[in-house]
């Protein structure tokens, strides 16, 4: 990638006129109806299935930023610095909100998908600017001695502030009125959480139209990327939990749930003035965005694919037996 194209891909300006606070309310609202399907009784599988859920944990939350780096450092100039740290930034956020969805498409371990969205979820108010801060911090001092940086101040507080106000609440809140209010919860769980996935759906779509110019420009370039960085989390989680001969069930969970991101959080924080603002080192941080957009789009598709080649592969398998 040349100069001349990564200077374009930084440049580009991704907005969202007055949605992203409407945004804001949707990522709440999904993290919400997640939490509804969340039971304190869930983190006791924890306890009683401790390898497969490990398996996970570690996927999820050490394996993929570490490895997203050692791709970062085999790409070298072919990205940017604001690419990598989008690629960076993808890697640790939680899981995406479609992951059990998928999983019970593709004959997975559903039980285990929420455990680990449960965890992970739980956990990403502390993982997640944890582990930004550190493999993007460790990323810019392998970077500058390639190349002249910016400054470059990693913002962990707050980042660690937006995500307990936009996941954190809603979370606790969702838990709340699992175990306290079963019988309404029983009644609008499943509406509600498919309702708040279609809408953030809708919110993906409607940030694409309206920045379609600026994407369809730089897509060619990120597609690769994605597509690459996409296959290596699939991949961690897959062959992790078949080197650890895990059963076939996890095994398609564990992959999933690596390879499924949350990257509509990563949207929500870059578009957060608070923590990337306009001037500055951060101005010019086209790449962040369009990688974590792009992969909002890309990790669906992927995700429907395998879950349609493994039901299809099962389906297969019982006509066989």
């Amino acid at each position: 990638m040349s100069e001349e194209i990564i200077q374009h891909l930084d440049a580009i300006d991704v907005t969202m006129g007055g949605g992203s606070n409407l945004l804001n309310v949707v990522l709440a609202l999904v993290m919400f109806g997640v939490a509804l399907g969340i039971k304190p009784a869930t983190f006791i599988d924890i306890i009683r299935n401790p390898k497969s859920i490990i398996t996970g944990i570690v996927c999820q939350l050490v394996l993929l930023p570490a490895l997203t780096l050692v791709l970062i450092m085999c790409l070298g100039n072919f990205i940017s610095p604001m690419i990598a740290l989008g690629m960076i930034l993808v890697a640790s956020c939680p899981g995406g909100n479609i992951s059990n969805f998928i999983t019970s498409l593709s004959r997975g371990n559903t039980e285990l998908s929420v455990s680990l969205t449960a965890f992970n979820t739980a956990a990403c108010v502390f993982t997640t600017p944890l582990n930004f801060s550190f493999w993007g911090g460790l990323y810019l001092k392998f970077a500058e001695k390639r190349m002249v940086l910016p400054e470059l101040d990693i913002p962990f507080w707050e980042i660690f502030k937006s995500i307990v106000i936009l996941l954190g609440i809603p979370l606790v809140l969702g838990i709340l009125c699992a175990q306290y209010l079963p019988k309404i919860t029983a009644k609008i769980k499943k509406p509600f959480q498919y309702f708040s996935i279609a809408v953030f759906i809708v919110m993906v779509i409607a940030i694409f139209a309206g920045n379609f110019d600026a994407f369809m420009k730089c897509i060619k370039y990120i597609f690769l990327v994605v597509l690459i960085h996409n296959l290596l989390a699939l991949g961690i989680g897959f062959g992790t939990s078949t080197a650890l001969k895990l059963p076939y069930k996890d095994r398609r969970t564990i992959t999933i749930e690596t390879g499924i991101q949350n990257s509509g959080l990563g949207l929500i924080l870059l578009l957060n003035p608070a923590i990337f603002p306009d001037s500055g080192a951060w101005a010019n941080n086209g790449g962040m965005l369009v990688i974590t957009a792009w992969w909002g789009v890309w990790h669906i598709i992927s995700g429907l694919t395998l879950a349609y080649a493994w039901k299809i592969r099962g389906r297969k398998e019982a006509n066989e037996e």
